[in-house]
Parts: structure tokens; sequence; C-alpha cells
């Protein structure tokens, strides 16, 4: 096969593996050289704080990909390049250095990273190279679905039955790179580095080791294999924030450890076998989709509402505002299935996903705060953080998003307490200050008899804090606060 280009660079992005790799595989098809490279980019690691799980576990998931490419080209010179500074710099310098004649990626749908890619096109094409982008993070994107107007979708089930009634194997493709290995090239002496640590690029250890958090392509198939052993009770055991029940892939999928092709084909094929759980699984999968192709044609969600009327709410304001944000950040609302969610996300980075929909409601609906202060903390916090599915979740949650739901469904946090941490197993994890109280009385310590207090060695106002708002009086500010849009 005649291949078009002499020599070409991967730049590896949201997509950190080897195997079933799209851009990878476009490079290797269509250069008889082909080099890849990792940047840590400053303009986004600049503004995070010095240790951040997320950056550790991109520099661990690169370690992992260094050696599947020095294995794959039995090359031992072959491996990753990686540098550190601003992308669009880092990569039209590289390019020139190395002698390509084209840069292949993954394509991004955000707006800054479209913004980044636009400024490397341009810095590229000044030394005559070209950007090449493909699909790799999404099944279908942009505008591969319309409705039969021939506009994007704003309601999520009609969405959800084009993107059933059009998969196909077609849009599932396993991209396996070992037939084009020779491809790969040895890095030169000047670029031939080792992998940067943590502190070279300015950040901290992390010394977590959360099974959860297991870096790279190796740890996202464990989880997959572990999963798909429980993907059949999926539906009946995904809500119980105690019970294993979620996939955990979330972070491999943000970080591309893992391809959703994959995903998506295993639980198609497990739902069209009759599997219930791999059916409602496969719709979060969908949710994914949705909410990404929202955000590529509706930019405007990264700051205002989807639906522009929702923008005249009148937020709580000023320092009360400010220490109701602060108490639910910090664990300290009063209601302990809220409490215990916000420690969650504190201590680990993740928050199980019928809680983020707890919380968030919690923090719009019973405090009276904008989603986007919401959306802004889960950003810094979450270790899976994806721009289109948190802006979609809180946008969903607050009602002023597509398909979001009604302004007057309002989350009763004691109710969700009982009905889904019934033992208060989750509460008791991350509020041991608690853990004394009887199952009846754990959801609302403030409800419970003197005596159960006593026993359980519970000072509410001293141990834990009474309820910073009555929620069935919240619920009816709610009310009048939302009737500007109905």
């Amino acid at each position: 096969m005649q291949k078009q280009f002499e020599r070409g660079l991967v730049w590896l992005r949201r997509d950190l593996r080897v195997h079933d790799n799209a851009a990878l595989c476009m490079a290797m098809r269509h250069c008889r050289r082909v080099h890849c490279v990792f940047v840590f980019d400053r303009d986004i690691l600049d503004h995070l704080p010095r240790t951040d799980r997320r950056v550790s576990f991109i520099h661990e998931s690169l370690h992992q990909v260094d050696l599947e490419l020095r294995t794959l080209s039995g090359q031992p010179q072959a491996g990753l390049i990686v540098r550190h500074g601003q992308a669009c710099h880092e990569i039209a310098t590289l390019a020139h250095a190395l002698g390509v004649q084209a840069v292949f990626a993954a394509k991004d749908y955000e707006p800054q990273t479209r913004a980044r890619d636009a400024a490397t096109r341009g810095a590229l094409a000044e030394i005559g190279v070209g950007l090449h982008l493909c699909k790799d993070h999404v099944v279908f994107e942009e505008q591969e679905l319309l409705t039969q107007a021939g506009k994007p979708f704003a309601v999520f089930t009609a969405y959800k039955n084009k993107w059933l009634r059009t998969i196909s194997p077609e849009q599932l493709p396993e991209y396996d790179p070992k037939p084009w290995a020779d491809a790969l090239d040895e890095r030169p002496a000047a670029w031939c580095f080792p992998i940067p640590s943590l502190a070279d690029i300015g950040f901290a250890a992390n010394v977590e080791s959360s099974p959860r958090m297991a870096p790279g392509a190796s740890a996202a198939n464990q989880l997959l294999n572990d999963f798909l052993t429980r993907i059949d009770r999926y539906e009946q055991t995904r809500d119980f924030p105690a019970i294993k029940g979620p996939s955990y892939l979330s972070v491999h999928l943000r970080f591309g450890t893992v391809s959703i092709r994959r995903l998506a084909a295993a639980a198609l094929q497990r739902s069209r076998h009759g599997s219930h759980g791999a059916s409602v699984w496969l719709g979060e999968l969908i949710w994914r989709d949705f909410y990404t192709q929202i955000l590529a044609n509706h930019p405007h969600v990264v700051s205002a509402s989807f639906k522009p009327a929702y923008d005249a709410i009148a937020w709580e304001h000023g320092a009360h505002a400010q220490n109701l944000f602060q108490a639910w950040c910090d664990g300290r609302t009063g209601y302990p299935l809220v409490d215990a969610a916000m420690a969650q996300l504190n201590q680990t980075g993740y928050m199980h996903n019928r809680l983020r929909m707890v919380a968030a409601s919690f923090l719009v609906k019973d405090l009276g705060i904008d989603w986007r202060w919401g959306e802004k903390y889960f950003a810094q916090q979450l270790n899976d953080f994806d721009l289109a599915s948190n802006n979609g979740g809180w946008q969903w949650v607050s009602s002023s998003g597509c398909d979001a739901q009604p302004y007057f469904r309002i989350f009763n946090p004691l109710s969700q307490s009982e009905k889904f941490d019934p033992n208060g197993k989750f509460i008791r994890r991350y509020l041991p200050a608690l853990a004394g109280l009887p199952d009846a009385a754990i959801h609302a310590p403030w409800l419970a008899k003197a005596t159960e207090l006593d026993a359980a060695g519970v000072h509410l106002g001293q141990d834990y804090p009474p309820p910073i708002v009555q929620h069935a009086q919240a619920r009816t500010r709610t009310l009048l606060r939302y009737a500007v849009v109905k």
C-alpha cells in the first residue's frame, strides 16, 4: 500500500491508550514513519492545584502508553515523547524538528480545546504541516445524528431512539495497531528523554492508591471485566451508593484509557441478548454522546443556560449565599446523605451518580445557589470531570438545560437518603460521627430522640450541624424563584 506521508506525528490528548486508538491507527496507515507525543499543556495545568489526582492519573497512564509503544514496535527507543509547555508551540516545534508532514489527533469538542486546535492548525500551516483530526471520543459526533427537520437533537429520548436505530458495527470499529506496527519509529536522540516526573512539571505526587483511580489501559481492562460480571444487575444496583453497582470506568473514559467504542459494543451485544441491565448502562453511554453534541452545537451552555429564560432567575447572593455554598462544599448542611456525598467527593475525587443528582439538587433547589457555582466546584474536584457531561448534568438538575427535569421536580434529601441508603451504610462510612445512630435516625439526626443521640455520642451543633434549611420551606421558595420561567 502506497503511503501518503513519509513522517507523521500522533498527538495524544484524551486517548491515552495504544490499542483501539483512532488517531494512532490513522497515522500508521498513512505514514511510513510515526512518532507519538503528549504535551502537559501549561494553559491547563497552570490553573490547577499542585497536588491533583487527575495529573497523577495522566502521568502514570503515560508510562503504560510508552511501554506499549516500545513493545508494539519492538524498538526500545520508539517510545512516547512527552513535553511540558503550551501545546500549540510544542506541537509546531516538534513537528518541525522531526520533519513530519502531518500531525494526527482525536477531535475534542470543548470551545477552549477547539480554539487551541485552531491555533495549532495555523502554526503548523506556517511550516507546511497539516493537522488531521478524527473522531474517537464519542460514537456519534456533532451533527451525525439530526432530527427529521435537519437540526441537532435537544430531547434525549428522541436522540437515544435515533442513536439505537443508526448504530451498526461500522460505527463501532476496533482499531488494531498491530498490522502497521512497523511504522512506529525510534525517537531521534535529541528527543529521547524519559517521561518527566511530576516534580519536573511542578506537581506533587499523589499518595492515594484507590483501585478506582488505578491508571492506564490495564486498570480499565480490569474494571471492565469486573463490571461485565455485574452488568445484568446494573439497573437494580446503580442507585445505591453503598453497593458495588457502577462500572467505575468514568475516569478511564475521560482520559481515553478505554475506548468508548469497546464499551458501547459490549453493552450493545449484552443488551441484544436480553440483558436489561446492559440496556440501561448503554443508555448512560448515549447520554454522554448526547451532552457532547449539545456542547458542540450550542457552545453558549458553557456559561449560560441552554434555555435563555432560566438566566432570569434571581439566585441567592452576597455573604449569605457564600456561607450556604461553603457549607455545601464542606459537607456541613445537616443533611447526612448530602454531606456524606460531599465528603466522598472531597476525600476521593469521586461521587456516586445518584448522589451527584441529590447534592446538586440540594444546592440549587434547597439553597437557591446558582448552578454554575456547583458546576465549577465539581469541575475542580471530580477525577472524571468532563465539561459536556458536567455542564449537562448541572443544567438538567437546575431545569435550565435541554430535556431537563421540570423545575417543580425537587429531590427531597431525606426521602432520597431513606430510599437509596436505607441502612445508612454509606453515611456511616463518610460521616463516622453519626455511626452510632440507629438506622431509622441516621437520615435525620435532628429528628432523633435525645436518648438516641446520647447513646450515639452525637451532640447536634458540635459533632454534627443541624439543617441549614428546612426542605419544605426551601421548596416553596424555589417554586417562587422559578415562577419567572413558567
